[in-house]
This record gives C-alpha cells, sequence and structure tokens, in this order.
C-alpha cells in the first residue's frame, strides 16, 4: 500500500458503504483503516464485513467508547504506521461523507508539490453539505481561532 487512508467512525452505519465505494473508485489500492468508537449502531460489524472481503485492503480498529475524534486519528495513525510501513502517504477522512473521494487524487497529484496538503471545504470549489448551521459555525470558528492562534493560512483547521 502506497496510500492508507485512516477513516474514524461512530454511528455512521448508513454512510461507511458509501465512503468505502467512492475510496474504491477513486483510490481502490489505497489501505483503508476504520477506527470505530464501539457505535452504537452497529457500523463496527458493518466496517468488519467489509474488512473480511478485503482482507488485505481494509483493516478495523475497535475502541472501547467514544473518545473524541483527535483521539482516534491520533490511535488510527499510529496502528497504520505500525500496519501499513510501506505506505508513503497517509490521509485522514471523516465517514460522515463531508470529504468526498473525488478529491483524493487532485490531493495525491498535490503532495508532489508540498509536503503537506489540506483540502478545504471554504476553498475556491470546496462545499459544504447537509451541516446544520452550528455545525458550519462551530468549524468556521474553530478555523479562525486556529489561524489567529498559530498564523496559519489554511481556510479549514477543522474536521
Amino acid at each position: 500500500m502506497e496510500v492508507v487512508l485512516v477513516v474514524p467512525t461512530y454511528n455512521e452505519r448508513e454512510n461507511l458503504p458509501i465512503l468505502l465505494e467512492g475510496i474504491s473508485a477513486h483510490l481502490p489500492d489505497a489501505g483503508v483503516l476504520i477506527v470505530d468508537d464501539n457505535s452504537p449502531d452497529g457500523t463496527g460489524a458493518i466496517a468488519d464485513e467489509w474488512a473480511e472481503r478485503k482482507p488485505d485492503q481494509i483493516r478495523v480498529l475497535h475502541r472501547k467508547g467514544k473518545e473524541g475524534l483527535g483521539a482516534a486519528y491520533v490511535a488510527g495513525f499510529r496502528y497504520a504506521l505500525d500496519t501499513w510501513p510501506e505506505a508513503q502517504f497517509f490521509i485522514q477522512m471523516d465517514a460522515d461523507l463531508s470529504h468526498d473521494p473525488e478529491f483524493l487524487l487532485p490531493m495525491l497529484d498535490a503532495v508532489q508539490e508540498a509536503d503537506v496538503v489540506i483540502g478545504s471545504r471554504y476553498f475556491e470549489g470546496g462545499r459544504v453539505m447537509n451541516w446544520p448551521i452550528h455545525r458550519l459555525l462551530i468549524s468556521r470558528m474553530g478555523t479562525l481561532y486556529a489561524r489567529l492562534l498559530t498564523g496559519l493560512p489554511c481556510t479549514d483547521c477543522t474536521v
């Protein structure tokens, strides 16, 4: 695997198959690590079914409970680094379909000219779909706060 995607999940039973189909369509050779926080809706079982169908490509890290998105990414990246030591690129992706797999290849193309590539919902060509206004405000305010605090020029620092 040259590319590995880390995908935290919590109650994403309906979205996970759609996301995995999209990843398969755009990056068919990528590894995928699903990090499930013991979703009560059965997301973990669906992730396990996909892993059984594609054992060389999909892995599942089951965590005891909901510990937060940041902690899920940290655990996921640690596990992914151990599981796929040959990987050249690691991508974080949300399971709620707020990150569109269609942009994976352009992001991998962009990394040829940069050390880090960040996809932004708020940059030209980006979009936010099906978010309630409070989530959009939290995302925008979180990004503004991070930019002011760190000086980062990013337009989307939140997930």
